[in-house]
Parts: structure tokens; C-alpha cells; sequence
């Protein structure tokens, strides 16, 4: 679990410079400002948690529930809400405003968010097959293999690795490191790739784990 986090939103790639001269790819990340809606204390109710509502919209265009929320809560309407669990109760206060100095350059994050969709692709494309012989009159070039014997278990298995939906599900990207901060713009940049397409929301929270081989 985290002990914090922020929605952000995905601004695009580029390359920067360190100090010591190595050139880093990083995306660039919009986080917050993130405003507390609601939180979750153990004692109460089983966990800790926060909520953060992130992104404007109008009152007119939320359903009565949603609107309620916000109108107790004491805070303007958000178009997102997340929900990040925490380790403990935490230090957070609802209507408090949470910015790019939530993190700090060093850190280590990881970032969910939902991948690109492709649509319907085909195993190669899905699981990375390879392909069979082109030579002495074979046919068997793009396709699949055995995906069942006929007398056991005369069935497919489930979770066979087959052509389908490829992306547009939730993924999460680990130990990514906080490059820069830049507090004027709000902006993070993390070195490496996020899933997502430019302009979509992503979720940032501090890493649970530490990547193997390091201290």
C-alpha cells in the first residue's frame, strides 16, 4: 500500500539532461492539484484511505449523488475521483489541496493508468508468437498451434493464449524515478514510459515495493 498519491494527467514524452550528462527519457505528468474529498479511517471503516477528486466539471452536468457527495464533502465538483488506499490513516484533511510537492526528485513511483486500445489482434501480435517454417510447402506460418487434444481434455482451457482484445485495460508501471519536480507548472517527470494515451488520467502513488537488487 501507499502512503500517498496524486491524479495526474498525462502531458506527453521528451528527453532531458543530468547533471552528470546522461540523456533520460521521461514523461511528463500533470499532477493535481488534487483536492481531498473524503477519507477512510481504519477504526471506522476497516482501512484508511483517501479520496481525491481531480479536473473540473459544472454541478449541472453531475448526477444528484455525485453532486450530494460534493456538497457534503464542502468541496467544488471534480470530473475524477480515486480512491488510494493507504498504510495508515494518514495526515490528510478533507478540502486540502495536494500539488506536484506531494513528491520529491529521487523517488520512486508507480503509475497506473488504462493502456492504448488496439482492438482485435492476432496471437503474434497479443503474446509475442513466433511464426512457423516458410519453407518446403508449409502452410503453418501465422497460426496459433494446438490449443486442445481431441481426447483430453477435449476442451479449450481457459486463459489460452489466443487472438483477442489487445489494451485498453488497467496496467501499472513500477519503480519509475521522480526526475524533476517543477512546482510553478505542477508538472512531474518520471523517467521512462506510463501507459495511456496523451491527455489521459493517470494515477501516481509512491512505490509499496523496493526493485530487486537495490537498498
Amino acid at each position: 500500500m501507499a502512503t500517498k498519491g496524486l491524479l495526474a494527467r498525462k502531458i506527453g514524452m521528451t528527453q532531458v539532461f543530468t547533471e552528470k550528462g546522461e540523456l533520460l527519457p521521461v514523461t511528463v505528468l500533470e499532477a493535481g492539484p488534487c483536492t481531498v474529498v473524503g477519507l477512510r479511517a481504519i477504526q471506522k471503516d476497516g482501512y484508511g484511505a483517501v479520496q481525491l477528486g481531480f479536473g473540473e466539471i459544472k454541478d449541472k452536468k453531475l448526477t444528484k449523488p455525485a453532486a450530494g457527495h460534493f456538497k457534503k464533502a464542502g468541496v467544488a465538483a471534480h470530473r475524477h475521483l480515486k480512491e488510494i488506499r493507504l498504510k495508515g490513516d494518514g495526515s490528510f484533511e478533507v478540502g486540502q489541496a495536494l500539488k506536484a510537492d506531494l513528491f520529491a526528485a529521487g523517488e520512486l513511483v508507480d503509475v497506473t493508468g488504462t493502456s492504448k486500445g488496439k482492438g482485435f489482434s492476432g496471437q503474434h501480435k497479443r503474446h509475442h508468437f513466433g511464426r512457423g517454417p516458410v519453407t518446403h510447402g508449409s502452410h503453418n506460418i501465422k497460426q496459433p498451434g494446438s490449443i486442445g487434444s481431441s481426447s483430453t481434455p477435449s476442451r479449450v482451457y481457459k486463459g489460452m493464449r489466443m487472438a483477442g482484445q489487445l489494451g485498453n485495460s488497467q496496467r501499472t508501471t513500477t519503480h519509475l524515478k521522480v526526475v524533476r519536480v517543477d512546482l510553478d507548472r505542477n508538472l512531474l517527470l518520471v523517467n521512462g514510459d506510463v501507459p495511456g494515451h496523451k491527455n489521459s488520467v493517470v494515477l501516481v502513488r509512491d512505490s509499496a515495493r523496493q526493485p530487486k537488487g537495490k537498498k
